[in-house]
């Protein structure tokens, strides 16, 4: 069942949100050639807990329980990426995904970054991917149901030359991270079965995952990280936005922008 917020629980959600985005802050100082993704994780882990929040990743149950507080994947790597030693470098792409509880309520949201100068097919990818992602948010001011949004998220995608990624879609957040309803980047008959309105007090997770090739994706050894079947790259873009009765607003930006 979709949860509607009221405006003070938007406002609570808004300080989790503000605290990711300061996470987000620190991750971009970072993304240099030769920092490990361990190294991104164990400054994020300790922001969240100075500020007396909760992570949102570490421990979320699987066939292993998630290990970390962020989710850092590589080039190729599309989502759930474990860090760990590698160091990335000059030329990558960097994906880092992290959201936490505080005061009870969620905040989430998950960036593309690039490790110096990349390629050109990387720094289009990386450009509509981004697009993407606002793209959906304006829509939410304009049109009255989901799909609508989703058609032209969808479409902008295929008409770049690239794909959606469809066996992970954004989802509703609140005091939980994942709440109803699934927020898919794509139309699909599950979809038209589970449209929902765009009304005020929805909040959801809103994450285009965009691949350079195939759409197709499988999960490597660890249990986690998803990667692309062609080894193309792919970008992943987040934010959490709240629909309230002046438009969308979005929860993970830091108080003042820079």
């Amino acid at each position: 069942m979709i949860s509607l917020k009221r405006p003070r629980e938007i406002e609570l959600m808004r300080e989790a949100g503000r605290l990711v985005a300061h996470a987000h802050r620190l991750i971009r100082g970072m993304i240099e050639p030769g920092v490990s993704t361990h190294e991104i994780d164990a400054v994020v882990e300790s922001l969240f807990t100075e500020a007396g929040a909760t992570p949102l990743f570490k421990g979320v149950p699987g066939k292993v329980p998630f290990p970390s507080v962020c989710c850092i994947s590589v080039n190729e790597q599309v989502v759930h990426g474990i860090p760990g030693p590698r160091r990335v470098e000059k030329g990558d792409i960097v994906k880092v995904d992290t959201g936490c509880r505080l005061n009870g309520w969620c905040g989430d949201s998950a960036w593309t970054y690039a490790v110096g100068d990349i390629d050109p097919l990387k720094q289009r990818l990386m450009k509509i991917g981004e697009e993407n992602l606002y793209l959906a948010i304006r829509e939410c001011g304009r049109r009255k149901r989901w799909s609508e949004v989703a058609q032209a998220m969808e479409l902008h995608v295929r008409e770049a030359g690239f794909s959606v990624v469809e066996q992970f879609v954004g989802h509703g957040i609140g005091r939980e991270m994942h709440e109803d309803p699934q927020v898919p980047n794509f139309v699909s008959s599950q979809l038209k079965r589970h449209d929902f309105r765009l009304e005020p007090g929805l909040v959801l997770a809103i994450e285009p995952m965009v691949n350079a090739g195939t759409k197709n994706v499988r999960v490597l050894k660890d249990h986690w990280t998803v990667e692309t079947k062609d080894k193309k790259p792919s970008v992943h873009f987040e934010h959490t936005v709240a629909i309230t009765a002046a438009g969308p607003e979005i929860l993970t930006l830091p108080e003042k922008i820079p």
